[in-house]
């Protein structure tokens, strides 16, 4: 400790990922942040901006500090033991990188470290980095401190969502993880050297077992991220990178037969480019796609496109206990600015054990392993952020709403679990109709067979299982219209496709308290995808009322306005 205030130097520390660490920690008064890079006049003004207003008080970039603030240069090329000498902090995180090009000497700050007895920690993604740390293992515990390299999103995360799902196997044989960033997060150009330098190049996986030779940003996989109970992200393409995880996972778990680790940026199509321009690598026609790191980061920059959000998700695929074919997925979506925190939340969780007195055990390793889920998850409820896990057992068939929300249909209030409990089944209510008088409302109203306006109109609804779907039958008084549901499948994965006649909606279940909603998602008309702001809108979600199931449905758009509004209740019989 220096002074009473527990000492921590972020090298990197004014950056992309050191920056949101400094404002995470920014209010702790047991602390003293030292800001720290090569350039003093940059991080100078990264601790003024801390310390100015922000236009109103909160967790981020208030001007209520706590803790103590310092900016000070470090070379990491320089005389490391004189800079941590003068400095005397009590660890140092090293969110610098990017940690692919660190060769020969590249642990040379950790073991300046070592040296002095002070502890280290870094957001290391290289592979070679991570691994490699445990070298330096027997030196770390002869001097009493830690090294904990890969504290962020993978391995550290990664491997706490594995962890917590890994009980439910008795044998794992495929393991896959991707990061899926936010098109409106800027990307520090650290980031797009360490994606650049082994794009086209040999990645380290294993298929059917064996160890074979990937190809980086060429090999893919295609994903839905969808916690239980969120709006899934839109199915993307995830392209193989070169992270810890690969190295890390064999020794793990015998008997794995395959592994992946992928990136599913947007706009897609400038994925697809990227993943273009690695095969030119691959087949020598570039030599590396490093030079044009900078044109990459600004591309991405320039062309963000797409939804605010961005999320992460961990997959396992084996055999559970009782001999069943399973697949888990943990899945994370992050809203808006938050997602880019995830990767300094291992530190920050870190940080807060240290000054709770709880120290890791000394030694120098991947920081695999080294936090549990739980401790992520306390760091999400700060933020906009969600997660979950999904249980796929292959023989085992599940009413449909519950496959498709996986955990969260326990939320559900009784009697929506109730209807939505499968199999054959009839409820009957009450219902008030309101129809649109345009034109094309009309004729979309008769192609579907919607019934006509009324108040207090008598409603049954005939449920029946058919299959991998559910067939609703819908009996206002005398007029009935048929649709049927079931899950999506491919892009559409995890969310709820519903067919009227030649239209097909897809749409996402997200509970909300005492209701359901249903977010229209994608829509379709004879199997030709439509543009989605020209989908059927309108609010339409599911709710409990007095013991009641109560639904409000609207379905209209922008070329219809309103076609059909029904609302009111039902009880099963």
């Amino acid at each position: 400790m220096s002074g009473g205030a527990f000492s921590l130097l972020i090298i990197g520390g004014y950056g992309t990922f050191g920056g949101r660490l400094a404002q995470l920690l920014g209010e702790e008064p047991r602390l003293r942040l030292l800001i720290a890079g090569r350039s003093l006049e940059k991080a100078d003004d990264f601790v003024a901006d801390m310390r100015s207003p922000k236009g109103g008080a909160g967790r981020l970039g208030s001007n209520d500090l706590g803790a103590w603030l310092q900016a000070v240069a470090f070379d990491r090329d320089g005389d490391l033991t004189e800079q941590l000498t003068r400095l005397k902090p009590d660890l140092v995180v090293d969110a610098s990188g990017p940690f692919q090009s660190f060769t020969g000497d590249g642990y040379k700050l950790v073991q300046a470290c070592m040296a002095l007895g002070i502890d280290y920690a870094d957001l290391a993604d290289s592979t070679g980095f991570v691994a490699g740390i445990s070298g330096l293992d027997a030196q770390a515990k002869a001097k009493g401190i830690f090294a904990l390299s890969g504290l962020s999103s993978l391995p550290a995360l990664s491997f706490a969502a594995l962890e917590a799902m890994a009980p439910h196997f008795s044998r794992i044989e495929s393991v896959a993880a991707g990061i899926a960033p936010s098109a409106h997060v800027k990307i520090g150009l650290n980031v797009v050297k360490a994606i650049s330098s082994y794009a086209g190049k040999p990645v380290p996986v294993l298929r059917e077992g064996r160890p074979v030779e990937g190809s980086g940003l060429i090999d893919r996989m295609r994903v839905t991220i969808a916690p239980p109970g969120v709006a899934p992200l839109a199915s993307r393409t995830f392209l193989l990178v070169d992270a810890p995880d690969l190295a890390l996972l064999p020794s793990r778990f015998a008997g794995l037969q395959s592994t992946f680790t992928g990136v599913g940026t947007e706009p897609q199509a400038l994925q697809h480019l990227l993943s273009a321009a690695a095969r030119l690598v691959k087949i020598g026609l570039l030599p590396s796609l490093k030079p044009f790191a900078r044109l990459m980061q600004a591309a991405s920059h320039r062309f963000a496109i797409g939804d605010h959000r961005g999320g992460m998700f961990v997959r396992l695929g084996g055999v559970d206990r009782e001999g069943r074919r399973l697949t888990a997925d943990w899945s994370l979506i992050a809203e808006g600015d938050d997602g880019p925190f995830i990767p300094v939340l291992g530190v920050e969780a870190l940080v807060r054990r240290l000054l709770e007195g709880k120290r890791p055990e000394s030694g120098a390793r991947p920081a695999a392993g080294e936090l549990s889920l739980a401790d992520f998850e306390a760091a999400f409820r700060r933020f906009k952020i969600t997660s979950g896990i999904r249980l796929d057992y292959e023989e085992e068939a599940q009413p449909l709403y519950r496959r498709i929300l996986g955990d969260a249909f326990e939320q559900l209030p009784p009697a929506l679990a109730a209807i939505h409990a499968g199999g054959t089944r009839l409820a009957s209510g009450r219902a008030r109709i309101e129809r649109g008088g345009g034109f094309l409302a009309r004729l979309v109203a008769g192609v579907i067979g919607f019934p006509p306006a009324g108040e207090d109109v008598p409603v049954a609804v005939r449920f029946v299982a058919d299959g991998e779907r559910e067939i609703w039958t819908r009996s206002f008084g005398a007029k009935t219209f048929r649709s049927w549901q079931a899950a999506g499948t491919g892009r559409d994965r995890h969310l709820l496709a519903e067919v009227f006649g030649p239209f097909r909606v897809l749409l996402a279940l997200v509970p909300e308290g005492q209701k359901l909603r249903l977010v229209v998602r994608g829509w379709r008309f004879c199997g030709i995808p439509l543009p989605l702001f020209l989908a059927p809108g309108g609010k339409t979600y599911e709710e409990e009322r007095d013991g009641r199931f109560h639904f409000h449905v609207e379905i209209g758009g922008r070329l219809t306005g309103l076609v059909v509004r029904y609302s009111g209740w039902l009880v099963l019989e």
